[in-house]
Protein backbone atom coordinates (compact mmCIF):
# COMPACT_ATOMS: atom_id res chain seq x y z
CA UNK A 1 0.00 0.00 0.00
CA UNK A 2 0.98 3.56 -0.54
CA UNK A 3 1.60 5.30 2.60
CA UNK A 4 3.43 8.35 1.99
CA UNK A 5 3.85 11.21 3.28
CA UNK A 6 5.25 10.13 6.98
CA UNK A 7 4.41 10.76 9.47
CA UNK A 8 5.52 14.70 9.66
CA UNK A 9 4.41 15.11 6.22
CA UNK A 10 7.19 14.56 3.61
CA UNK A 11 6.98 12.92 0.34
CA UNK A 12 10.88 12.20 0.25
CA UNK A 13 12.84 15.65 0.62
CA UNK A 14 9.66 17.19 -0.34
CA UNK A 15 6.34 19.05 2.02
CA UNK A 16 6.58 19.61 5.48
CA UNK A 17 5.00 22.24 7.90
CA UNK A 18 6.10 25.78 7.52
CA UNK A 19 3.84 28.31 9.03
CA UNK A 20 3.08 30.70 12.01
CA UNK A 21 3.20 29.25 15.30
CA UNK A 22 -0.50 30.22 15.49
CA UNK A 23 -1.57 27.31 13.09
CA UNK A 24 0.35 24.57 14.43
CA UNK A 25 -2.76 23.52 16.94
CA UNK A 26 -5.22 23.54 14.08
CA UNK A 27 -3.25 21.79 12.08
CA UNK A 28 -2.59 19.08 14.64
CA UNK A 29 -6.45 18.97 14.77
CA UNK A 30 -7.01 18.73 11.61
CA UNK A 31 -4.40 15.64 11.44
CA UNK A 32 -5.87 13.90 14.04
CA UNK A 33 -9.91 14.97 12.36
CA UNK A 34 -8.88 13.10 9.13
CA UNK A 35 -6.97 10.27 10.85
CA UNK A 36 -10.59 9.50 12.89
CA UNK A 37 -12.48 10.35 9.54
CA UNK A 38 -10.27 7.66 7.69
CA UNK A 39 -11.72 5.12 10.49
CA UNK A 40 -15.30 6.55 11.09
CA UNK A 41 -17.97 4.31 8.80
CA UNK A 42 -20.61 7.10 9.55
CA UNK A 43 -18.62 9.93 8.10
CA UNK A 44 -17.30 7.39 5.22
CA UNK A 45 -20.81 6.15 4.47
CA UNK A 46 -21.94 9.70 4.41
CA UNK A 47 -19.16 11.26 1.88
CA UNK A 48 -19.66 8.00 -0.62
CA UNK A 49 -23.41 8.94 -0.55
CA UNK A 50 -22.66 12.66 -1.00
CA UNK A 51 -20.48 12.01 -3.86
CA UNK A 52 -22.84 9.62 -5.65
CA UNK A 53 -26.59 11.32 -5.53
CA UNK A 54 -25.54 14.65 -4.60
CA UNK A 55 -22.32 15.07 -6.61
CA UNK A 56 -23.41 12.26 -9.39
CA UNK A 57 -20.40 9.65 -9.11
CA UNK A 58 -18.86 8.04 -10.71
CA UNK A 59 -18.15 10.16 -13.61
CA UNK A 60 -17.94 8.58 -16.96
CA UNK A 61 -14.80 6.64 -18.83
CA UNK A 62 -15.43 8.18 -22.75
CA UNK A 63 -14.08 6.58 -25.41
CA UNK A 64 -13.71 9.31 -27.73
CA UNK A 65 -14.10 7.76 -31.02
CA UNK A 66 -13.58 10.51 -33.86
CA UNK A 67 -10.27 11.71 -31.56
CA UNK A 68 -8.70 8.43 -31.62
CA UNK A 69 -9.29 8.06 -34.82
CA UNK A 70 -7.71 11.18 -35.59
CA UNK A 71 -4.49 11.17 -33.60
CA UNK A 72 -3.75 7.13 -33.86
CA UNK A 73 -4.63 6.73 -30.65
CA UNK A 74 -7.30 5.04 -28.35
CA UNK A 75 -8.14 7.62 -26.36
CA UNK A 76 -10.48 7.93 -23.04
CA UNK A 77 -11.79 11.12 -21.40
CA UNK A 78 -12.20 10.76 -17.53
CA UNK A 79 -15.52 12.88 -17.66
CA UNK A 80 -14.98 15.26 -14.44
CA UNK A 81 -16.72 18.01 -16.13
CA UNK A 82 -19.55 16.13 -15.73
CA UNK A 83 -19.67 16.26 -12.17
CA UNK A 84 -21.71 18.80 -10.07
CA UNK A 85 -20.12 22.43 -10.24
CA UNK A 86 -18.42 21.03 -13.41
CA UNK A 87 -15.24 20.38 -12.10
CA UNK A 88 -13.37 17.51 -9.95
CA UNK A 89 -12.93 20.33 -7.05
CA UNK A 90 -16.37 19.10 -5.38
CA UNK A 91 -14.73 16.11 -4.39
CA UNK A 92 -12.44 17.61 -2.32
CA UNK A 93 -14.52 19.69 -0.57
CA UNK A 94 -17.38 17.20 -0.03
CA UNK A 95 -14.75 15.81 2.10
CA UNK A 96 -13.59 19.09 4.37
CA UNK A 97 -16.66 20.25 4.87
CA UNK A 98 -17.18 16.82 6.42
CA UNK A 99 -14.37 17.51 8.64
CA UNK A 100 -15.10 21.10 9.22
CA UNK A 101 -17.99 20.00 10.83
CA UNK A 102 -17.07 17.48 12.71
CA UNK A 103 -14.05 19.65 14.20
CA UNK A 104 -16.88 22.15 14.94
CA UNK A 105 -16.22 24.68 12.78
CA UNK A 106 -18.95 27.15 11.55
CA UNK A 107 -17.11 29.12 8.46
CA UNK A 108 -15.26 28.41 5.78
CA UNK A 109 -12.63 29.97 3.73
CA UNK A 110 -10.93 29.48 0.42
CA UNK A 111 -8.29 30.56 -2.30
CA UNK A 112 -9.45 30.60 -5.91
CA UNK A 113 -8.08 30.75 -9.23
CA UNK A 114 -9.70 29.80 -12.26
CA UNK A 115 -13.10 29.99 -9.80
CA UNK A 116 -13.88 26.04 -9.90
CA UNK A 117 -12.68 25.73 -6.52
CA UNK A 118 -14.62 28.35 -5.40
CA UNK A 119 -17.46 27.47 -6.76
CA UNK A 120 -17.23 23.75 -4.97
CA UNK A 121 -16.75 25.53 -1.68
CA UNK A 122 -19.44 27.70 -1.71
CA UNK A 123 -21.55 25.06 -2.74
CA UNK A 124 -20.88 22.77 -0.23
CA UNK A 125 -20.79 26.01 2.69
CA UNK A 126 -24.34 26.54 1.10
CA UNK A 127 -25.11 22.74 1.59
CA UNK A 128 -24.43 22.42 5.23
CA UNK A 129 -25.74 25.91 6.26
CA UNK A 130 -21.58 27.38 6.87
CA UNK A 131 -20.32 31.18 6.32
CA UNK A 132 -18.07 31.04 3.34
CA UNK A 133 -15.65 33.73 1.85
CA UNK A 134 -13.85 33.27 -1.32
CA UNK A 135 -10.48 35.31 -1.68
CA UNK A 136 -9.42 35.85 -5.71
CA UNK A 137 -6.79 37.98 -7.50
CA UNK A 138 -8.76 40.56 -9.48
CA UNK A 139 -7.10 39.65 -12.52
CA UNK A 140 -8.62 36.10 -12.03
CA UNK A 141 -12.13 37.77 -11.11
CA UNK A 142 -12.32 39.29 -14.73
CA UNK A 143 -11.37 36.54 -16.68
CA UNK A 144 -13.93 34.06 -14.48
CA UNK A 145 -16.74 36.25 -13.82
CA UNK A 146 -18.84 33.52 -14.71
CA UNK A 147 -17.77 31.78 -11.66
CA UNK A 148 -17.32 35.19 -9.51
CA UNK A 149 -21.30 35.14 -10.37
CA UNK A 150 -21.99 31.81 -9.37
CA UNK A 151 -19.92 32.16 -5.78
CA UNK A 152 -22.19 35.24 -4.78
CA UNK A 153 -25.65 33.05 -6.23
CA UNK A 154 -24.36 30.38 -3.91
CA UNK A 155 -24.26 33.14 -0.74
CA UNK A 156 -20.17 33.21 -0.35
CA UNK A 157 -18.51 36.46 -0.13
CA UNK A 158 -16.00 36.52 -3.01
CA UNK A 159 -12.69 39.31 -1.56
CA UNK A 160 -10.71 40.16 -4.78
CA UNK A 161 -7.21 40.44 -4.23
CA UNK A 162 -5.57 43.64 -5.71
CA UNK A 163 -1.85 43.23 -4.68
CA UNK A 164 1.35 41.11 -6.17
CA UNK A 165 -0.01 39.36 -9.04
CA UNK A 166 -3.39 39.63 -8.48
CA UNK A 167 -3.57 35.54 -8.75
CA UNK A 168 -3.83 32.67 -7.57
CA UNK A 169 -0.46 32.54 -5.30
CA UNK A 170 -1.73 36.04 -3.70
CA UNK A 171 -5.02 34.68 -2.88
CA UNK A 172 -3.63 32.13 -0.96
CA UNK A 173 -1.93 34.10 0.49
CA UNK A 174 -5.19 36.48 1.60
CA UNK A 175 -6.75 33.22 2.85
CA UNK A 176 -3.82 31.95 5.08
CA UNK A 177 -3.53 35.36 6.60
CA UNK A 178 -7.42 34.97 7.11
CA UNK A 179 -6.78 31.78 8.96
CA UNK A 180 -3.99 32.72 10.89
CA UNK A 181 -6.80 35.59 12.70
CA UNK A 182 -9.72 33.44 12.59
CA UNK A 183 -8.49 29.80 13.06
CA UNK A 184 -10.46 28.63 16.18
CA UNK A 185 -13.65 29.43 14.00
CA UNK A 186 -12.92 28.50 10.56
CA UNK A 187 -11.90 25.73 8.42
CA UNK A 188 -9.52 26.56 5.53
CA UNK A 189 -10.52 24.28 2.50
CA UNK A 190 -7.19 24.59 0.92
CA UNK A 191 -8.29 24.05 -3.10
CA UNK A 192 -4.86 21.90 -4.31
CA UNK A 193 -2.34 19.47 -2.97
CA UNK A 194 -0.05 22.14 -2.19
CA UNK A 195 0.15 24.15 1.88
CA UNK A 196 1.14 22.48 4.89
CA UNK A 197 0.57 18.83 6.05
CA UNK A 198 -1.69 17.39 5.92
CA UNK A 199 -3.23 19.44 3.06
CA UNK A 200 -1.32 17.42 0.51
CA UNK A 201 -2.33 14.42 2.13
CA UNK A 202 -5.96 14.97 2.34
CA UNK A 203 -6.62 16.29 -0.76
CA UNK A 204 -4.79 13.90 -2.71
CA UNK A 205 -6.88 11.27 -1.15
CA UNK A 206 -10.19 13.19 -1.59
CA UNK A 207 -9.02 13.43 -5.67
CA UNK A 208 -8.13 9.55 -5.73
CA UNK A 209 -11.41 8.40 -6.62
CA UNK A 210 -10.78 10.05 -10.08
CA UNK A 211 -8.12 7.24 -10.78
CA UNK A 212 -9.58 4.18 -8.43
CA UNK A 213 -13.37 4.96 -10.75
CA UNK A 214 -10.80 5.45 -14.16
CA UNK A 215 -8.64 2.10 -12.74
CA UNK A 216 -12.09 0.44 -12.62
CA UNK A 217 -13.43 1.49 -15.95
CA UNK A 218 -10.65 0.80 -18.12
CA UNK A 219 -10.11 -2.43 -17.36
CA UNK A 220 -13.88 -3.39 -17.23
CA UNK A 221 -13.93 -1.68 -21.22
CA UNK A 222 -11.24 -2.44 -22.88
CA UNK A 223 -9.75 -5.81 -20.72
CA UNK A 224 -6.77 -4.27 -19.05
CA UNK A 225 -4.84 -1.57 -18.16
CA UNK A 226 -4.07 1.74 -20.50
CA UNK A 227 -0.45 2.31 -21.88
CA UNK A 228 -0.99 5.80 -20.44
CA UNK A 229 -2.38 8.13 -18.14
CA UNK A 230 -2.19 11.95 -18.65
CA UNK A 231 -3.56 15.10 -16.69
CA UNK A 232 -2.66 18.93 -16.39
CA UNK A 233 -0.57 20.27 -13.45
CA UNK A 234 -0.97 23.11 -11.62
CA UNK A 235 -0.84 23.19 -7.52
CA UNK A 236 -1.41 19.19 -9.00
CA UNK A 237 -4.66 17.86 -7.53
CA UNK A 238 -6.56 16.71 -10.38
CA UNK A 239 -3.13 14.83 -11.46
CA UNK A 240 -2.47 13.55 -8.07
CA UNK A 241 -5.86 11.79 -7.62
CA UNK A 242 -5.73 10.65 -10.68
CA UNK A 243 -2.41 8.94 -10.95
CA UNK A 244 -1.94 8.44 -7.50
CA UNK A 245 -3.97 4.71 -8.25
CA UNK A 246 -1.52 3.93 -10.83
CA UNK A 247 1.97 4.87 -9.38
CA UNK A 248 2.99 1.65 -8.75
CA UNK A 249 1.81 0.40 -12.21
CA UNK A 250 3.35 0.12 -16.01
CA UNK A 251 1.31 2.80 -16.75
CA UNK A 252 3.39 5.83 -18.48
CA UNK A 253 2.35 8.86 -16.34
CA UNK A 254 2.69 12.35 -17.53
CA UNK A 255 1.52 15.47 -16.04
CA UNK A 256 1.41 18.73 -18.15
CA UNK A 257 2.20 22.33 -16.79
CA UNK A 258 0.93 25.33 -18.46
CA UNK A 259 4.00 26.30 -21.06
CA UNK A 260 1.90 29.72 -21.20
CA UNK A 261 3.28 32.64 -24.09
CA UNK A 262 7.34 30.70 -23.93
CA UNK A 263 9.74 29.59 -21.65
CA UNK A 264 11.12 32.83 -20.66
CA UNK A 265 11.08 34.26 -17.27
CA UNK A 266 6.92 35.42 -16.14
CA UNK A 267 5.56 33.91 -19.58
CA UNK A 268 5.30 30.34 -18.41
CA UNK A 269 4.27 28.18 -15.33
CA UNK A 270 6.35 25.21 -16.33
CA UNK A 271 7.12 24.79 -12.26
CA UNK A 272 8.82 21.15 -12.77
CA UNK A 273 10.78 21.90 -15.74
CA UNK A 274 12.31 25.15 -14.61
CA UNK A 275 11.62 25.22 -10.60
CA UNK A 276 14.06 24.85 -8.19
CA UNK A 277 13.28 23.02 -4.41
CA UNK A 278 12.18 26.24 -1.94
CA UNK A 279 9.51 27.27 0.17
CA UNK A 280 6.01 28.60 -0.27
CA UNK A 281 2.59 28.13 1.07
CA UNK A 282 4.06 26.13 3.67
CA UNK A 283 5.79 23.50 2.50
CA UNK A 284 9.22 22.29 0.58
CA UNK A 285 8.31 22.10 -2.87
CA UNK A 286 9.48 22.98 -6.48
CA UNK A 287 9.02 26.76 -7.19
CA UNK A 288 9.93 29.17 -9.92
CA UNK A 289 12.03 31.82 -8.62
CA UNK A 290 14.93 33.47 -9.06
CA UNK A 291 18.90 32.86 -7.68
CA UNK A 292 17.99 35.07 -4.47
CA UNK A 293 14.97 32.58 -3.69
CA UNK A 294 12.09 35.31 -5.00
CA UNK A 295 9.08 33.84 -6.60
CA UNK A 296 8.81 34.80 -10.23
CA UNK A 297 5.48 36.33 -11.95
CA UNK A 298 4.19 33.43 -14.06
CA UNK A 299 1.84 33.28 -16.86
CA UNK A 300 -1.30 31.15 -18.44
CA UNK A 301 -3.88 31.67 -20.54
CA UNK A 302 -5.78 29.20 -17.93
CA UNK A 303 -6.29 30.87 -14.37
CA UNK A 304 -6.20 27.33 -12.25
CA UNK A 305 -3.12 26.72 -13.88
CA UNK A 306 -1.12 30.06 -13.07
CA UNK A 307 0.74 29.25 -10.06
CA UNK A 308 4.61 29.61 -9.39
CA UNK A 309 4.77 26.25 -7.45
CA UNK A 310 3.36 22.46 -7.42
CA UNK A 311 2.32 19.93 -4.66
CA UNK A 312 5.36 18.33 -2.62
CA UNK A 313 3.92 14.69 -3.87
CA UNK A 314 4.44 15.96 -7.71
CA UNK A 315 7.95 17.00 -6.60
CA UNK A 316 8.98 13.62 -5.35
CA UNK A 317 7.15 11.99 -8.23
CA UNK A 318 9.73 13.89 -10.81
CA UNK A 319 12.58 13.21 -8.71
CA UNK A 320 11.77 9.54 -8.50
CA UNK A 321 11.02 9.10 -11.96
CA UNK A 322 7.69 7.91 -11.30
CA UNK A 323 5.81 10.49 -13.28
CA UNK A 324 6.98 12.42 -16.43
CA UNK A 325 6.73 16.29 -16.70
CA UNK A 326 5.52 18.41 -19.82
CA UNK A 327 4.10 21.40 -20.85
CA UNK A 328 1.93 22.67 -23.79
CA UNK A 329 1.20 26.50 -24.38
CA UNK A 330 -1.60 28.43 -25.04
CA UNK A 331 -1.55 28.06 -28.46
CA UNK A 332 -1.64 24.88 -28.09
CA UNK A 333 -4.55 24.23 -25.29
CA UNK A 334 -6.25 26.99 -27.28
CA UNK A 335 -5.88 24.76 -30.38
CA UNK A 336 -7.14 21.47 -28.29
CA UNK A 337 -9.66 23.34 -26.88
CA UNK A 338 -11.47 24.17 -30.20
CA UNK A 339 -10.63 20.70 -31.54
CA UNK A 340 -12.18 18.44 -28.85
CA UNK A 341 -15.19 21.09 -29.49
CA UNK A 342 -15.72 20.45 -32.83
CA UNK A 343 -14.65 16.39 -32.34
CA UNK A 344 -16.50 15.47 -30.02
CA UNK A 345 -19.07 17.84 -28.56
CA UNK A 346 -17.22 18.53 -25.60
CA UNK A 347 -15.72 21.60 -24.79
CA UNK A 348 -12.95 21.34 -21.82
CA UNK A 349 -11.96 23.86 -19.91
CA UNK A 350 -8.20 25.41 -20.85
CA UNK A 351 -6.98 23.73 -17.92
CA UNK A 352 -7.88 20.26 -18.77
CA UNK A 353 -6.99 21.51 -22.60
CA UNK A 354 -3.12 21.51 -21.59
CA UNK A 355 -3.33 17.66 -21.31
CA UNK A 356 -5.38 17.25 -24.60
CA UNK A 357 -2.38 19.86 -26.20
CA UNK A 358 0.12 17.80 -25.15
CA UNK A 359 -1.17 14.73 -26.95
CA UNK A 360 -2.04 16.54 -29.96
CA UNK A 361 1.33 17.73 -30.06
CA UNK A 362 2.91 14.72 -29.57
CA UNK A 363 0.87 12.42 -31.36
CA UNK A 364 3.89 10.25 -33.04
CA UNK A 365 4.16 9.02 -28.88
CA UNK A 366 0.88 7.41 -28.63
CA UNK A 367 0.08 5.95 -31.86
CA UNK A 368 -1.85 2.63 -31.44
CA UNK A 369 -1.45 3.16 -27.24
CA UNK A 370 -4.59 3.70 -25.14
CA UNK A 371 -4.11 7.09 -23.08
CA UNK A 372 -6.31 8.04 -20.32
CA UNK A 373 -6.92 11.70 -20.12
CA UNK A 374 -8.48 13.31 -17.11
CA UNK A 375 -10.87 15.90 -18.26
CA UNK A 376 -10.92 17.94 -15.25
CA UNK A 377 -13.58 20.46 -15.95
CA UNK A 378 -15.90 21.86 -18.44
CA UNK A 379 -14.84 25.19 -20.32
CA UNK A 380 -18.43 27.37 -19.48
CA UNK A 381 -16.25 29.50 -17.34
CA UNK A 382 -13.52 29.69 -20.06
CA UNK A 383 -15.85 31.33 -23.24
CA UNK A 384 -14.67 34.80 -22.81
CA UNK A 385 -10.67 33.90 -23.18
CA UNK A 386 -11.32 31.43 -25.89
CA UNK A 387 -13.56 33.88 -28.14
CA UNK A 388 -11.04 36.28 -27.47
CA UNK A 389 -8.31 34.10 -28.06
CA UNK A 390 -9.71 32.02 -31.03
CA UNK A 391 -11.19 34.91 -32.22
CA UNK A 392 -14.31 32.88 -33.15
Amino acid sequence: MYTMPDEIGYFGEYGGVFIPETLVNTLNELESAYNFFCQDNNMQDELRQLLQHYAGRPTPLYLARRLSEKYGATIYLKREDLLHTGAHKLNNTLGQILLAGYMGKKRIIAETGAGQHGVATATVAALMGMECTVYMGSVDMERQRPNVSRMKLLGAEVVPVNHGSRTLKDAINQALRDWVTNCNSTHYILGSVVGPHPFPRIVRDFQSIIGEESLTQVIEQTGGMPDDAIACVGGGSNAAGFFHPFIHSKVKLTGVEAGGRGMSDGDHCATLTTGKPGILHGCITYIIQDNNGQVLPVHSVSAGLDYPAVGPEHSFWKDSGQVSYAHCSDTQAMRACVELSRLEGIIPALESSHALGYLMEHSEKFRNRTVLINLSGRGDKDMDTILKETGL
